[in-house]
């Protein structure tokens, strides 16, 4: 926990005027704790040589089990939905660490799959993620997380 006192978003960016309205405030502070977050878990996966977007992927297919999971179905579950997919997963077949494979009753939809080396990684990966993500969320209660939580699904939710 910091012993930091927290400031203003307004002081943080260094913003002479004030915010329009409370509204503002509010989805630019969401956007600006998310890119501060971000960057965290980013300084944890990028020395491994993945973006995170390629760290989702590689989770959502560990997820997935061996049965894998078509391209679309991994794009519709990503975190950052402005992340394209099929260059991602070039980059991790590349790597060694998924395969894409036709499937057989449809020749047109691909099957992704996590590699034994992809789940290796994630599985060195996982103690600091964790680690992570109890630090990115240290400074509240149980309580405090669970409201956020619930705050933010209501939010996702009218925004879709």
């Amino acid at each position: 926990m910091s012993d930091r006192a927290p400031h203003s978003l307004q002081q943080e960016i260094q913003q002479t005027r004030p915010f329009r309205s409370d509204a503002q405030e509010a989805a630019l502070s969401l956007l600006r704790t998310a890119s501060v977050v971000s960057r965290r878990f980013a300084r944890v996966v990028e020395p491994e040589g993945l973006s995170l977007a390629q760290y989702n992927v590689l989770r959502i297919l560990r997820g997935a089990g061996p049965e894998g999971l078509p391209t679309l179905a991994i794009r519709d579950r990503m975190i950052d939905e402005g992340s394209t997919v099929t260059r991602l997963l070039d980059k991790l077949e590349a790597a060694g660490l998924v395969t894409r494979d036709r499937s057989r009753p449809d020749r047109r939809q691909v099957l992704c799959r996590i590699t034994p080396e992809g789940l290796t990684l994630l599985a060195r990966l996982d103690p600091t993620v964790d680690a992570m993500d109890d630090a990115a969320t240290a400074v509240l209660t149980h309580d405090e997380r669970r409201t956020l939580i619930d705050l933010l699904a209501r939010i996702r939710a009218e925004s879709e």
